[in-house]
């Protein structure tokens, strides 16, 4: 399998993250509105996460303006989302050695330097 990111090549916060990676991280880097997502794709992500919850961004503008913060999103409707827009998967997602680090925390950027870094 090979590493790779999910990322948004538009969004500053998922460049200067993959800028502070090694420079030999030979990851291949998977622009997710360029080329969206497709169902495998996040069968694999849910297979390593555990959830399509985990993989879902509450921070979207479209989740807020479309009022599913208010709803009881189910992990169907999570899943529905993610394949319908590229700004509902929280990016940026790496999967390194068949592990899986979603986000741009501090302690999950750190994870994946170390992960690339073995």
């Amino acid at each position: 399998m090979t590493n790779k990111v999910y990322h948004l090549s538009s969004c500053d916060t998922c460049r200067k993250i993959i800028k502070s990676l090694p420079e030999n991280h030979n990851l291949e880097l998977h622009d997710i509105k360029q080329s969206p997502i497709t169902l495998e794709e996040l069968e694999e992500m849910y297979q390593l996460s555990g959830s399509y919850e985990a993989l879902f961004s509450k921070k979207a503008q479209l989740y807020k303006s479309m009022g599913l913060k208010d709803q009881n999103l189910t992990d169907d409707d999570f899943k529905q989302y993610i394949l319908e827009h590229y700004t509902f998967l929280s990016r940026p997602v790496f999967i390194i050695d068949e592990k899986i680090y979603i986000g741009n925390s501090k302690q999950n950027v750190e994870n994946v330097i170390l992960a690339l870094t073995k």
